[in-house]
């Protein structure tokens, strides 16, 4: 199992979100930083007069590089190959992990730097580079504090979002090396303090390891964005570059870049643009590059028709900053390395339900995370999709499914409804004091536990047509 698309809490999502929603710390900040990032993503999308045109665009380019996936994979490759850079196959996280180990190995070192990538977060990477005694340092200031912390990203595009000054300024005063004992926790003087830390690894360290954010087949190049400058220094100044891609990341042509470039700072930072987009077709002088292209999962996601859109996600994290139940539970409660709406269809995709049963069910259904993806993957009707796989495994009964099922008999009946609903008045001895129930027996408490209950109306809508 992939270490981070398996279960990391050990827990079922409804456990695990149970937990988060009791830290007030926790939701204080999730409020506060979703709440800014969004403000900033209207402001910036409102200003384009063509932004449901960029989105359709986006969904269509994603859609072609699926449905064509293997010729261009293979003219990647080839791209890459002519320009110096040596490209490696990985169908699992245990084959990536161990292309990767054995470059590494290769150099002698015992430290890399790394610039922010999902891709090795999800096989575990640093941890197997631990195995062989090499250090892998995060060097994007979020990662950082997550990893200087002992902890676990939260968010897609601001790992240590559940995090607060204060706290940030203690792991500094406590893990980093020489750090001022004075040092306060200004953002600006924390942020000084991680540039201190980094740049000495930027100048010693011979091996980096970078993620991409896309691939152009055409030309072969590699484009990363970020907001540190960072990437930069991990991206030119080591001797050896490792660069681990997810297999969707690729767009057909160089100019498909004029459209993404615009959907993902506004959708990701609320930014026109990212501060820092690196692009190279191989090595720089003296360098040498590698690619390793992970599938793990990605494939078996191809394969579901009703499940491959999910493969267009330019990881801008705009469905997390809209989602009510991500924003009051956190990205820890879903146990992967993505949370949030697209964790819980792609998860469960890449490792099979049976692994991930609850995440589907991690939703309100709302829709808004449909309404704010920048390349339009309809998340909502994929959760409804997923949720029919998890309740029709073999051997499976699901209790929804047979409370559904007596609905459908009782409401299929128009007297046995009209009985029901009358019969339902007698909830109204319940949620007197606050005009809701909050607490009902099993199985009903599952229901509960959770959510509220409407106390039942006085009068049936069909009795008060009749009187009336």
């Amino acid at each position: 199992m992939p270490a981070g698309l398996g279960n990391l809490t050990g827990q079922p999502f409804p456990e695990a979100a149970r937990d988060a929603l009791g830290d007030a710390q926790l939701r204080q900040n999730l409020a506060k930083a979703t709440g800014t990032i969004r403000s900033k993503r209207a402001a910036v999308v409102g200003e384009m007069s063509d932004w449901a045109e960029l989105r359709a665009a986006g969904a269509a380019i994603k859609d072609e590089v699926l449905a064509h996936l293997d010729s261009y994979l293979l003219r990647f490759e080839q791209a890459l190959t002519e320009r110096g850079t040596t490209v490696h196959w990985a169908r699992d996280a245990d084959e990536a992990n161990r292309i990767v180990s054995d470059l590494v190995r290769a150099t002698g070192t015992t430290e890399v730097i790394k610039v922010k990538s999902m891709a090795t977060a999800e096989i575990g990477l640093n941890e197997a580079l631990a195995d062989i005694g090499v250090r892998a340092i995060e060097t994007d200031l979020a990662e950082l504090i997550v990893q200087l912390g002992g902890d676990r990203p939260s968010h897609i595009l601001v790992p240590a979002i559940h995090r607060g000054r204060a706290e940030i300024r203690e792991i500094f005063l406590r893990e980093m090396p020489g750090v001022d004992p004075g040092l306060t926790d200004a953002p600006s003087a924390l942020a000084e303090a991680a540039r201190q830390h980094l740049r000495r690894k930027f100048e010693t360290v011979d091996v980096a390891i970078s993620g991409a954010n896309f691939g152009v087949a055409e030309t072969g190049a590699l484009v990363v964005v970020e907001s540190e400058g960072n990437g930069r220094m991990c991206l030119t100044l080591p001797r050896t570059l490792i660069s681990v891609v997810g297999v969707e990341k690729l767009l057909p042509r160089w100019q498909d870049l004029e459209v993404f470039l615009q959907l993902l700072p506004r959708s990701s930072t609320g930014e026109r643009m990212n501060p820092y987009t690196s692009v190279w077709t191989g090595p720089t002088e003296g360098q040498t590059s590698h690619v390793v292209l992970v599938d793990n999962g990605r494939t078996a996601t191809l394969a579901d028709p009703d499940g491959r859109a999910a493969l267009r996600c330019i990881r801008c994290s705009a469905c997390l900053n809209s989602c009510p139940v991500y924003e009051r539970t956190g990205g820890h409660a879903y146990g992967s390395t993505y949370q949030g709406p697209i964790g819980a269809v792609l998860s469960p995709q890449m490792t099979g339900v049976k692994e991930n049963p609850t995440l589907p069910f991690a939703s309100s259904l709302c829709g808004v995370c449909y309404d704010v993806c920048p390349v339009a993957i309809d998340i909502p009707s994929m959760l409804v999709h997923l949720r029919e796989r998890v309740t029709g495994e073999k051997g499976r009964t699901h209790p929804e499914k047979l409370v559904m099922r007596l609905l459908a008999w009782l409401m299929s009946g128009p007297r046995r409804w009209r009985g029901v609903l009358r019969a339902g008045r007698s909830g109204r001895l319940l949620g007197r004091r606050r005009g809701r129930i909050g607490h009902l027996p099993p199985p009903i408490s599952r229901w509960t536990s959770a959510r509220d209950l409407p106390r039942p109306p006085a009068q049936t809508f069909q009795d008060w047509w009749k009187s009336r």
